[in-house]
């Protein structure tokens, strides 16, 4: 698929993406470029997020029981962790390694994703603050 046009609302999306150090939501993405873009709407963020991972600068971040995340594409092999107070996802470095053993015998494994769930480090604090 051909590169679609460079516009000022979707180079502002691109920074927003490309500033971001971890998945962001559709939502998230708007309230970053809207930063360069005031008058950036939703349905132009979806359109762009469609566009960049059909050109495969885009990965899908899928979690079970949330929105779909995305990040710039070509990162290593990495895991997340979810905040369940304030949903926020934060990429975690590094990777247990092959957990082929953990497939029921005669099973090919194929990839795998990990995802830790807590408090990040701010929620956390709030709930100690609380305390």
């Amino acid at each position: 698929m051909a590169r679609q046009r460079q516009t000022r609302q979707r180079a502002a999306i691109e920074q927003a993406l490309g500033a971001s150090h971890h998945p962001v939501s559709p939502e998230e993405l708007l309230a970053r470029a809207r930063r360069k873009v005031p008058g950036l709407g939703i349905a132009t963020v979806y359109r762009a997020i469609r566009e960049m991972t059909a050109e495969g600068l885009l990965t899908v971040v899928e979690l079970p029981g949330a929105p779909s995340r995305h990040e710039l594409a070509g990162r290593a092999h990495h895991h997340h962790f979810a905040c369940r107070q304030c949903n926020r996802v934060f990429e975690v470095d590094g990777c247990p390694g092959d957990l082929s053993s953990l497939a029921p015998r005669g099973f090919a494994l194929e990839r795998h994703e990990v995802v830790l769930y807590g408090l990040c480090v701010e929620c956390a604090n709030e709930v100690a603050v609380a305390s």
